[in-house]
């Protein structure tokens, strides 16, 4: 019983997505400004779908197929650049020097990293660097909107799509970057333990989608 929760579990990072795009079906007119969030839920269900079907049938698929940590990579670099232009499309107050800078840092940051210290396409582990780094830059940008909105004194502030979106993003970025940053140590030196910390990111990745699912049903 206990081993079917967890495959259940597992495969959230699949079935979470779900949520948000059924909510999608009957109310498919959104604002702009969530337009890279809905891109981004598509992309996210195909390769979170292959990289849990590479992960439980491995054995079935050829050498140069029996690693998914690619395929991580590659969702975190898609993540951190839909949710970048959400915040870009969400007005002028994210186009500041300030922000070009993090994002400049970030890029020198991430060529660094895969050049010098991890491979992108590394068989064994995902990209733990690339991951917390972009778990950091996005709480940047989540704190930033905060900082914008209670400036602003905005009393509806709590009833927005965007603040919706924000929220849940907020969540999922500052329960996973510890899990980010130290996943690949753990992973070697103690690989249950890591196992438990994905799921960990699993329950903030439903957390995710579930305020995803919030904003897409929310008025406009």
């Amino acid at each position: 019983m206990l081993g079917r929760l967890q495959l259940i579990f597992d495969w959230s990072e699949v079935w979470a997505l779900l949520i948000p795009l059924l909510i999608l079906i009957y109310k498919r007119e959104q604002p702009v400004f969530l337009k890279p969030v809905i891109v981004y839920l598509w992309i996210a269900l195909v390769l979170n779908l292959a990289a849990d079907i590479i992960g439980d049938f491995r054995s079935h698929f050829p050498h140069w197929l029996n690693s998914n940590n690619i395929l991580y990579n590659i969702h975190s670099l898609v993540r951190f650049a839909c949710f970048f232009y959400f915040f870009r499309l969400l007005g002028k107050n994210f186009k500041a020097a300030l922000d070009q800078i993090i994002n400049l840092s970030a890029l020198i940051f991430i060529v660094f990293n895969f050049i010098f210290i991890e491979s992108f396409s590394n068989p064994h582990h995902l990209s733990g660097n690339l991951l917390a780094a972009e778990a950091y830059v996005l709480l940047v940008y989540c704190m930033q909107y905060y900082l914008i909105k209670l400036k602003a004194d905005n009393a509806e502030m709590n009833k927005g799509k965007d603040f919706w979106i924000v929220t849940g993003l907020s969540i999922y970025v500052v329960i996973n970057f510890f899990v980010f940053l130290f996943y690949v140590p753990m992973l070697v030196q103690n690989p249950n333990l890591a196992d438990n910390m994905w799921n960990v990111h699993n329950l903030a990745y439903i957390t995710l989608c579930i305020f995803i699912a919030k904003a897409l049903h929310a008025p406009a």
